[in-house]
């Protein structure tokens, strides 16, 4: 499949940035509607205690007090409900305790919501929200993911054991006749460290209603305004679906941390009824450490199985899965289905089996955070292949290289297909570019001056653009995964574009143009991109999982398809010819063997002002819309490589040189994209070496929970990248060829990382992250 011509491909600057770096954008915290009024959540301080009694009276007589609402206000609705069924290996449905808007009875983590107050004035309804007395019953708190199971309280009574689900998949009798015949087992256990999302943005929501017409308008910072509208009518509210306008304007970020449905903008929606006030929340920094839903979180056991050569014969992994208090939008399915079915990765190993334990805890809800299951999977994986090939004496890339599958289309033992791949080559080129070959000159340079100098390899895959509906649907997903788009061509051939895809960084309006300036031939400033309003877009499912280009994209093109055929039949009616002769090529219809031609805005104006048209044949109009989905995931792959000094003396790190080489196939925008990997890496070595949430096991606190306590990384941690796209293979079913590259940097970065420490200190493991007190006790031999 060959890539388009024209504006694809290049790296074209973002036209977005203008208005952002000028303060010219409209965020949700932006928008003041008339007779605004502010709301503030009351928030549980203890991980676990029931509510004895609640006295919002004092609260309510305050200055400026409009309204307080507490959990009584919502026993009527429905709780947050969870996308995605997992079945235990029993055949038991996962437990679904119910996930309250506001607390009903009983507080599960610090920072669990437990009044919304309503004021003129956001300092009214602080000061107010200190009036309310909760008389609280302490209960002991569960914490510890790896003992949930035996802990002797639990956070539901409908969970006992605190057990959510026990999941498995791949062949588990295969895998240990597998490793009963083994030259050698590699064994490694490790916790994949719990993560605060930390968007630019903090979380926003700003409700009304109208008693006019009976309906509702959300603003919110949010990634898939369309999900958060059905979730929120049709299990939570039980408001009319064609009542209720969300709007997602311009979003500082999200890293999968804005895809969920939370309790604060549903108790906002329903509390502007009742109040008949629009109602605007927006949380702070220190309320976002405790409410936001977490990522990661997993605690591991990973073992490879090989022969004599290094051969892989068989991978077991046994996870236990910290689900928080109770199950957010989309958690249930990240240890599973976005984990385990990964743990191939680029290698041909012939059996797989993983087993998952996903349990409650006292602690902020665990859901996608970039790279959603991918980034532990890959961490699993490729840890123990580093680690096997120190253990057997051979080279981290010669194991990988006899391991590498070579042949595609490629079914793996846990589920998935792989379509098309070149492994071999990005990790030649990555090690062409680290200049791997002059590494032991730099490590004995390093040596001279009292410094461990490591090498460390990583070599991912991902599956973006979740896919097909019916294979998903299969696999416990309670929504379809499709995505739509519009093309609405106007009189003078301007051209905008409604996408069901929402941009929070990722330079839609930008990149989506180029493909639609390259598909029509006309200039990229003849297009606009509209994207994250349900009251303008037809439908959509959002931004999340690197599927942006490859669903919604290929939805705008299949919709563009349908625009050029009706142009066809205009142009054709208008050169005297048949349509079947006619082709578009630059933006000009044209009759085959003749020198007849239309340009495009001459067929656009024709179908507005049809006094020469085939009335008989079209209607006048030149909008279409077209839903696409997918028939298999995509399968962007990649070699990391990081090289780092370690000094002994203080476990400081210092980054020397990171390489990463990258296939995405099909590349729209090379600038775009390597920005992408920047920011994924970034965030990779941030939870490698700095990051980590961490909560008191005896009162579940979180001891993390600002800036002061939680190291978010910053320049002077980082290196200067060496960021290559190689000449990709493209997707072999979309149009475009492309695979998605947003969460790739953040998945493949962490493993390279600890590798590097790794092999610089000659040991076997150092937990994430590896601060510098942690890599000092494993360089003193006191790990």
């Amino acid at each position: 499949m060959n890539a388009p011509q024209g504006f694809i491909g290049k790296s074209v600057v973002r036209r977005e940035d203008t208005r952002f770096l000028t303060g010219r954008g409209q965020y949700t915290d932006d928008i003041t509607l008339p007779g605004q009024t502010f709301g503030y959540f009351l928030r549980s301080p203890y991980a676990h205690a029931r509510i004895k009694s609640l006295d919002t009276s004092a609260a309510a007589a305050a200055p400026g007090v409009v309204g307080i609402l507490t959990g009584d206000h919502f026993k009527a609705v429905g709780g947050l409900p969870c996308g995605w069924l997992i079945n235990s290996l029993d055949g038991s449905p996962m437990k679904e305790p119910k996930h309250p808007v506001l607390a009903d009875g009983k507080v599960r983590y610090v920072g669990d919501r437990v009044a919304l107050v309503v004021a003129e004035t956001l300092e009214q309804a602080k000061a107010a929200a200190q009036l309310i007395e909760v008389d609280y019953d302490e209960l002991p708190p569960v914490i510890n993911p790896a003992g949930a199971t035996s802990a002797p309280a639990n956070v539901h009574d409908d969970a006992p054991g605190n057990l959510c689900y026990h999941w498995g998949i791949g062949d588990k009798d295969g895998v240990e006749a597998a490793f009963k015949g083994a030259a050698h087992i590699t064994t490694l256990k490790f916790r994949n460290n719990r993560l605060a999302p930390n968007a630019m943005e903090p979380r926003c929501a700003n409700a009304s209603y109208s008693r006019a017409d009976d309906n509702y308008t959300l603003y919110v910072a949010n990634q898939n305004p369309h999900v958060e509208r059905l979730l929120m009518c049709a299990f939570v509210l039980g408001i009319p679906e064609h009542k209720m306008r969300v709007v997602a304007p311009d979003v500082g970020g999200g890293f999968g941390s804005k895809i969920f449905l939370y309790g604060e903008e549903t108790a906002l929606v329903f509390a502007s009824k009742l109040l008949n006030r629009p109602i605007k929340w927006t949380s702070e920094r220190g309320e976002a450490f405790l409410s936001d839903a977490h990522g990661r979180d997993h605690d591991s056991l990973a073992e490879l199985a090989l022969d004599k050569d290094g051969h892989f014969l068989a991978l077991r992994a046994t996870t236990t899965a910290n689900m928080g208090a109770y199950l957010s939008t989309f958690a249930s399915s990240i240890p599973t289905i976005l984990h385990a079915t990964l743990l191939a990765g680029q290698y041909k190993t012939p059996k797989i089996w993983c087993e998952v334990t996903s349990v409650f805890t006292n602690t902020s809800p665990v859901d996608a955070y970039r790279g959603a299951g991918r980034p532990e999977a890959t961490y699993l994986l490729e840890r123990i292949v580093e680690t096997a090939a120190h253990e057997m004496g051979i080279d981290p890339a010669e194991i990988r290289r006899r391991n590498f599958i070579t042949e595609f289309p490629y079914a793996t033992p846990v589920g998935l297909t792989y379509d098309t791949g070149d492994y071999n080559a990005t990790l030649t080129r990555a090690i062409e570019l680290a200049d791997v070959a002059g590494f032991p000159a730099r490590k004995a340079a390093s040596e001279a001056k009292g410094l461990k100098r490591g090498l460390g390899y990583s070599a991912y895959i991902e599956a973006c653009g979740i896919a097909p509906s019916s294979v998903a649907g299969a696999l416990g997903a309670r929504a379809g995964l499709f995505e739509a788009g519009e093309v609405r061509v106007h009189p003078t051939g301007k051209v905008t574009i409604f996408t069901g895809a929402h941009s929070h960084g990722q330079g839609h309006e930008t990149t989506f143009a180029q493909v639609v300036a390259d598909k029509l031939g006309i200039p990229l400033e003849d297009v606009s991109i509209e994207h994250g309003d349900t009251g303008k877009v037809l439908f959509g499912m959002g931004t999340y999982g690197s599927r942006s280009l490859a669903v919604g994209g290929t939805a705008m093109v299949k919709a563009l398809d349908k625009v050029i055929a009706k142009g066809k039949k205009i142009a054709a009616h208008l050169m005297e010819a048949a349509d079947t002769d006619v082709a578009f090529e630059n933006g000009v219809f044209k009759v085959a063997g003749t020198d007849k031609s239309v340009p495009f805005a001459a067929v656009a104006l024709t179908a507005y002002v049809p006094h020469n048209f085939p009335h008989d044949k079209l209607e006048p109009g030149l909008n279409e819309n077209a839903f696409y989905d997918p028939s298999n995931f995509t399968y962007p792959a990649g070699s990391y490589i990081c090289e780092l000094e370690v000094d002994p003396a203080t476990g400081v790190v210092r980054l020397d040189r990171f390489t990463a080489v990258d296939d995405f196939g099909n590349v729209v925008n090379p600038m775009i994209v390597e920005g992408q990997v920047h920011g994924g890496l970034a965030q990779g070595i941030g939870q490698a070496l700095l990051e980590h949430a961490v909560y008191d096991e005896e009162t579940g606190q979180l001891l993390t929970g600002s800036y002061m306590d939680y190291a978010m990384p910053r320049a002077d941690d980082l290196c200067h990248f060496t960021v290559e796209t190689a000449k990709g293979t493209p997707c072999t079913h979309n149009p475009l060829g492309v695979k998605g590259c947003g969460e790739a940097g953040a998945i493949g970065s962490p493993p390279a990382v600890i590798n590097a420490i790794c092999n610089a200190l000659g040991v076997k493991d150092v937990p994430m992250p590896a601060t510098p007190f942690t890599v000092w006790k494993a360089a003193n031999g006191q790990a």
